[in-house]
């Protein structure tokens, strides 16, 4: 791969020097969130709840719910109409950016392929896309592996399969300064448990109130990462089959780190879809691109996101039976805010103008 080429998602022509990119009048289109198009809610069928007797109707003791917030309802079992087993499934909140505006945030989930996706447009218009892949070696069929390899011209051998996150950012360009309609940015990590509800529980979420604004109720630290290595596009299927929609647009800007790569080295992935990139350590005269003067310089750039409002937790309640049992069961969720900074190289400072020293 070669790293001298922009980064934009409509990058210069190779051998182009700082020539501007024709100005574009129209606003971009933005590509749509990762995971598919969900389906109408299916009606109500055998399982739903039966109705209520008439008056001299025989009723039997009632047992008392614990009070839940007006957030979000999670039930144990598929309501009537809810997904039921390999869904997908919608569920669109509002939430308020750190700046006080309000923007609605898309949570899909699709447990048939065990992903959820979150996306959101940043007060600055960007729009920030979660996707997390919970697809391990256990689920990975052979039919699986046969449709990887007819679309990707690679097959993932069944160990190497690991649960992710990917990052992307659409990030609106400055025509003025040269820059094109908009950037792409992808940055892949390892996804470790209890970071957000498993697919199954995200497709059961609803909300009673679709006008209130979420405020999350717990805020976690600022996570720094340093991209090191760049991955290689057309191999990309290795660490997860949804790279391949996801970061369409960022084909020359996918970034992960050096310690998950020795991760997913030890379970099989091939090392050749991995590329090493420069750092301080190797250029001595590398800044970052807050400090660098010249727009056309090599630098280190810092791109910061945050996610304001996601279910990171199930909540548990107990209950007691006539006998006097105490049991647990899934009664709500908890929900989070998480901000991260990414450090990346990159060949210019033109890559980079957001990251300017104010």
């Amino acid at each position: 791969m070669k790293r001298g080429s922009g980064r934009c998602a409509e990058p210069p022509q190779p051998g182009r020097g700082r020539g501007r990119a024709p100005p574009l009048a129209a606003a971009p289109r933005l590509p749509p969130a990762p995971c598919r198009p969900c389906p109408e809610p299916a009606a109500a069928g055998p399982g739903s709840a039966p109705r209520r007797g008439g008056r001299g109707a025989m009723r039997g003791p009632r047992r008392r719910l614990p009070a839940l917030p007006a957030l979000l309802w999670l039930a144990l079992a598929p309501l009537p109409g809810a997904p039921g087993p390999a869904a997908r499934a919608e569920l669109r909140v509002r939430v308020r950016l750190p700046g006080g505006q309000v923007t609605e945030e898309s949570l899909q989930a699709d447990s048939g392929s065990d992903c959820i996706s979150l996306e959101l447009r940043t007060a600055d218009g960007a729009l920030v896309t979660l996707t997390a892949d919970f697809r391990q070696d256990t689920s990975f069929s052979e039919a699986s592996e046969e449709r990887q390899q007819r679309s990707f011209g690679t097959a993932c051998p069944k160990q190497c399969m690991e649960e992710v996150k990917i990052f992307r950012a659409l990030i609106l360009g400055e025509l003025e300064r040269g820059q094109s309609q908009f950037q792409a940015l992808c940055f892949v990590t390892r996804l470790h448990r209890n970071e957000i509800i498993p697919s199954e529980s995200m497709a059961k979420l609803r909300q009673k109130n679709p006008r209130t604004v979420r405020q999350a109720e717990e805020v976690r630290g600022l996570e720094h990462l340093s991209m090191d290595v760049a991955v290689n596009f057309s191999k990309g299927a290795q660490l997860s089959s949804h790279i391949h929609n996801v970061c369409a647009e960022a084909k020359e800007a996918i970034y992960t780190r050096e310690e998950d790569v020795k991760f997913w080295l030890e379970k099989g992935v091939d090392g050749s879809m991995f590329e090493v990139l420069p750092q301080t350590s190797d250029l001595p005269d590398l800044q970052r691109c807050k400090l660098c003067a010249d727009r056309w310089k090599p630098c280190i750039c810092s791109y910061s996101l945050s996610i304001e409002w996601y279910p990171c937790m199930l909540k548990y309640c107990k209950s007691r039976d006539a006998t006097g049992k105490v049991s647990s069961y899934k009664c709500g969720i908890r929900s989070c805010q998480k901000g991260y900074t990414f450090d990346y190289y990159v060949p210019q400072k033109q890559l980079c103008l957001w990251d300017e020293e104010t």
